[in-house]
Formats: C-alpha cells, structure tokens, sequence
C-alpha cells in the first residue's frame, strides 16, 4: 500500500475544501495558523503539498521543504511566495483560477457605483437629519456610457467586462498577452498604449500581478493625466498604486474617487493617509470574501493538490516560473 502524502494546510480553507482531504484515503493533513517563520520551517520538512492563503513563504522556509512539490494557493496573487527558490527546487505553484472571478467584478461594480453616487455622503446626509440640505449636495455621475479601462484581461477582466457591458459602457482593455481579437470578440478595444489612452478613461479598474514592471503603475504622473472625473479601483494588489500619490492626486481634485482593497503593506499602517481621505471607500483584501466563493476557493485549492498528485491538473492553473 502506497505511502499516503503529507498535505500542509496553513491557514484553514473553508470546511467545503476540507473534507475533500479528510474522505481521501491517499492524504493526510495538518493545519496551522502559525504564520511565523520558525514554526513553518518546523512543520513543511516532510510535507509533500502545501495549501496556503496569504501567509508569507520564504526561500528559507522553502529551503527547509525535502518533498515538497506542489504549492496551491488560495486565491489568484502568488507574491507572498518565494517564487524564485520555487523554481529553483522545482517545485509547482497552482491557483484558483476559476474561483473568484464573478465575485471579485461584483465587488468591482459595487465600488463604481457607490463613489459615483456618494454613497456614503448621501447615507450620512439623511442619518443626520439633513435631508432638506440634498439640493446642495455635490452632484454624482452616471456610468451610462462612460469609458471603463480594465487593465488586465485574465479570468476576473473577463467576468467584469460582462457586467460593464451590462451598463451599456464603452470597454476598453489594456493587457499586452491578450491579442485584440480575443478582445473584440468579448466586446471589448484593445488599447496598446496605456498613457495616451487614460486620458479619455472615466473609470480604470486593476486587474495584473505586482511585478517590478506593474510597482508603482499608478503614480503621480499618470494621475495628472487623468480626467476629473476618473475613479480608480484597485482590487489586484498593493503596490500598483503609488498611495502616497493617489492621495495627493485626490486632495488636489486631480481625480473623482478611488475604490481601494488592497494595500502595499497589510494591514496598513495608521499613517497611511487614505485612511483618512473621504474620496477613498476602503475594504479590508475581502473582494473575493462572498459565503460562495469560499466554498469555491477551499475546494479548488485542496482538488488541485489532489488532481496534481493524479495527473489531472488544469494546467492552465500552473503559475509559469
């Protein structure tokens, strides 16, 4: 009888995901919360698989892994992983590609919607007993065929380019591995160049990895370049947006609002100065955090260990190293 394999869990999946290990009679597992260095150097030594959500994995945790070969990680980001060293051992890294697409262009839409209609300053204006005040009011915008720039065309551009199109918006796509066909078959118009085009962009919507070429995309000097009422929406990763600069552009009315979930460091520091710009609706990295995709994520990321150790995996989930 075959050795049963040694599965890692750090940081729990949802419990969905998890009887996929326990009524598999070729697993066993482990779970930890502890994120610490010192306690995954303990546990990964003979692990044979890892499932792992936004803990940090180092080279030097990585190095400390003898059978380790696979790596699924909960979500579709993968810089909290140590990719070089994984290469270096040959170890794969896969994702949940499918999981989280629809959730996170809802999420998308819902930041749109609420800064172009002030959400949160209406609310506060009729909780207050100002009701009478409304015809002073600053006024808010439509979408109704605005242009939208979705600025990276994987799984959730192309879920968030349907709903887009839901509100009769003129879509455009800035990705440089996604050809124009494929983009005008989904009703979208592929832009080349990203600095000339965002001048006529209503809302830009982040959707790349953070890489050294995508750090400090949105920075001052494209800020200035945009449309007054422009509102950014960052639900991809920290670091893409320069914070610094998004708050200056927003304080000096460069740009109509931002919608921001992720942050170059998590959690944020108390002086991160969007905590306290009103322009800016805040969510904790929880764009993907609907009771569905849950169960989808914890089940994905477990079926792809089980489908690696089968031969099955999708291999389009593969992250290429």
């Amino acid at each position: 009888m075959a050795e049963k394999k040694k599965i890692l869990v750090i940081e729990k999946v949802h419990d969905k995901g998890m009887e996929l290990l326990k009524n598999h009679p070729n697993f066993e597992f482990e779970v930890t919360e502890d994120v610490t260095e010192a306690n995954l150097k303990s546990k990964i030594s003979n692990c044979d698989a890892i499932s792992i959500r936004i803990a940090k994995l180092s080279a030097e945790v990585i190095d400390k892994a003898n059978n380790l070969k696979v790596i699924s990680r909960h979500g579709v980001g993968y810089d909290n992983i140590d990719l070089k060293k994984a290469k270096e051992r040959d170890i794969k890294i896969c994702i949940t590609a499918n999981a989280n697409a629809v959730t996170v262009a809802e999420h998308v839409m819902f930041n749109v919607l609420n800064i172009a209609k002030r959400k949160d300053l209406f609310d506060k204006t009729v909780r207050e007993g100002k009701f009478k005040d409304r015809s002073g009011l600053p006024k808010t915008i439509e979408i109704w065929q605005k242009n939208f720039l979705i600025a990276g065309f994987g799984r959730i551009g192309q879920a968030l380019i349907k709903r887009c199109l839901g509100f009769e918006m003129n879509v455009y796509v800035y990705d440089p591995y996604v050809s124009k066909e494929k983009i005008e078959s989904m009703g979208g118009i592929k832009i080349e160049n990203l600095e000339e085009s965002i001048k006529t962009i209503d809302v830009i919507s982040l959707h790349m990895p953070l890489t050294e070429k995508t750090k400090n995309l949105i920075n001052y000097e494209l800020l200035k370049k945009m449309k007054k009422n422009c509102i950014i929406i960052n639900a991809a990763r920290g670091g893409i947006v320069n914070e610094v600069d998004l708050d200056r552009a927003l304080n000096e009315n460069l740009i109509f609002g931002a919608g921001i979930d992720v942050f170059e460091k998590e959690p944020p520091e108390k002086d991160n100065p969007l905590l306290k710009n009103s322009k800016v609706f805040l969510s904790p990295h929880s764009a993907a955090f609907t009771e569905e995709c849950m169960i989808r994520m914890g089940k994905e990321t477990i079926q792809n260990i089980i489908d690696f150790f089968e031969e099955k995996l999708d291999k389009s989930k593969i992250v290429k190293l």
